[in-house]
């Protein structure tokens, strides 16, 4: 009898990671049935629809439709909308991705009906316990019976907290697969002509971290910042919802009525990649977007005290900028005057981790 894997995506950065698996285990094809879960934790129709071609998912067998809520509620919604699909599947393994609630409720889910979890993009740690998604990171791989790591210091981590050296495997990036898969049309798309950039012109500014936007002063801080940088670079600022309501609440939309501030939409995966291969740099508070810079050489400044993703400050284009006004902006002069990070890319993210990944889990872990 086939084997039956169950992966679970919750929101946008979920399905980088799994996309490149399903792929990878289609290869097991007469030994695997992989199936997906979407919890629905973030999700817009018309950006997931795009999500899925773009990244040639298959829609996903289970959708939960948990939606938003606090911490405790989405967590609570998930692992009792998982537990019966579980227990109508019974699957063989679970696989979990990153760091967001719905990572954390499957896997707590799995592992209380005894199905064994692998969680992908196991190790990585802020040290910053006031982050939810650390949290999530700890407690997952607390539970996790088979651990794949992107970087040597995700397993340097896992092995200082205990887990046994067997159940660690250094496999890679899988979100490195999913963009070499797209990097083409990326390069190919015409969204840049389309609103007049040139190549090493712009910046790409995201923000979306709880700390930088959901206080008045220290988001009214960041905009302020984005009007200095708009006196010499245009700046590109894909919104999140969630930042773009805070901006809202707090009547903070004065700050970005400046000629040279382009605020979009939340954009599809090709479209925004296609914005960050010709940027100038990119500034972020995102934790996958400092790897994309890293693998496609932009150079990043990443506005937060900490990171779980050193590889991209140690060897990558990333520079690590608390977002304090004194050194956010000796941070933009220093760019102004023509200093640019360079980096290498890090070892074993190649566009096979995913190969990796699926055939420890079918020669090992089934």
């Amino acid at each position: 009898m086939k084997k039956r894997i169950l992966s679970v995506v919750g929101a946008r950065p979920n399905y980088m990671k799994v996309a490149p698996l399903h792929r990878a285990l289609a290869a097991y094809g007469e030994r695997v049935e992989h199936m997906l879960v979407h919890t629905g934790q973030h999700y817009d129709a018309e950006l997931s629809d795009i999500f899925f071609e773009e990244l040639r998912l298959p829609p996903p067998v289970h959708f939960l439709g948990v939606g938003s809520g606090t911490h405790a509620e989405q967590t609570a919604r998930v692992m009792l909308a998982f537990e019966p699909v579980c227990m109508e599947l019974h699957p063989d393994l679970v696989v979990v991705v990153g760091d967001v609630n719905s990572t954390l409720a499957c896997a707590l889910t799995a592992v209380k009906l005894g199905i064994p979890l692998a969680h992908v993009e196991a190790g990585l740690r802020s040290f910053d316990r006031t982050m939810p998604e650390e949290i999530n990171r700890v407690v997952t791989d607390a539970v996790a019976d088979y651990l794949f790591a992107t970087e040597p210091s995700a397993v340097e981590n896992l092995r200082r907290e205990g887990v046994p050296q067997e159940r660690i495997f250094l496999v890679g990036n899988t979100m490195i697969d999913s963009l070499q898969s797209v990097l083409p049309a990326a390069r190919a798309h015409p969204i840049r002509e389309q609103l007049g950039l040139l190549p090493r012109s712009y910046a790409v500014v995201t923000l979306h971290r709880p700390s930088n936007v959901d206080v008045a002063q220290q988001l009214g801080f960041l905009l302020e910042a984005l009007r200095q940088l708009a006196q010499w670079r245009c700046v590109v600022f894909p919104m999140h919802p969630r930042t773009r309501t805070a901006v809202q609440r707090f009547g903070l939309e004065p700050l970005l009525a400046h000629e040279n501030i382009r605020v979009l939409p939340p954009l599809g995966y090709v479209e925004f990649l296609a914005l960050v291969v010709e940027a100038d740099f990119v500034m972020t508070d995102s934790g996958g977007i400092q790897e994309e810079c890293t693998y496609v050489g932009i150079p990043c400044l990443t506005l937060r005290t900490t990171t779980e993703r050193p590889i991209t400050c140690q060897v990558g284009t990333n520079l690590l900028v608390p977002p304090e006004p004194e050194l956010l902006s000796a941070a933009l002069e220093l760019l102004r005057s023509g200093y640019r990070k360079q980096g290498i890319v890090p070892p074993l993210w190649d566009g096979h981790a995913a190969e990796r990944i699926a055939q420890i889990l079918v020669q090992q872990c089934l």
